[in-house]
């Protein structure tokens, strides 16, 4: 078992900046892949951003454009999502996962990709 727990979420303005932080316990040499979904009230859960265990490869999602981005510290089995420009849209509970098997383009987008998920944190982002 692999166990996600997230921080860094908090009530921002338009335009800061907030770095969400993703701890990762357990059987940790078991995964191979950790993502940043969101969900917002009423809307269903999106992909934001996903990076293998390597750290060679990441993957975003379309409203990124940018503006985020997610890196890893293997050492501390830790994820981060560096998001920068936020806007109101971005308001959501921000989500961790981790994957057991390698992510790719396709597959890293997909919720059924992954197989631990944590509790979340709260981004508000006020215009």
């Amino acid at each position: 078992q692999v166990r996600l727990v997230e921080s860094g979420g908090g009530l921002v303005q338009a335009g800061d900046s907030l770095r969400l932080s993703c701890a990762a316990s357990g059987r940790t040499s078991s995964t191979y892949g950790m993502g940043w979904f969101r969900q917002a009230p009423g809307k269903e859960r999106e992909f934001v951003a996903a990076i293998r265990s390597s750290g060679f490869s990441t993957y975003y999602g379309d409203f990124v454009k940018g503006r985020f981005t997610i890196s890893a510290d293997n050492a501390k089995n830790a994820v981060y999502l560096q998001m920068n420009s936020l806007k109101p849209e971005d308001t959501a509970v921000y989500y961790c996962a981790a994957s057991r098997f390698p992510l790719n383009p396709v597959s890293a987008s997909k919720q059924t990709t992954y197989d631990y998920w944590g509790q979340g944190t709260q981004v508000t982002v006020s215009s």
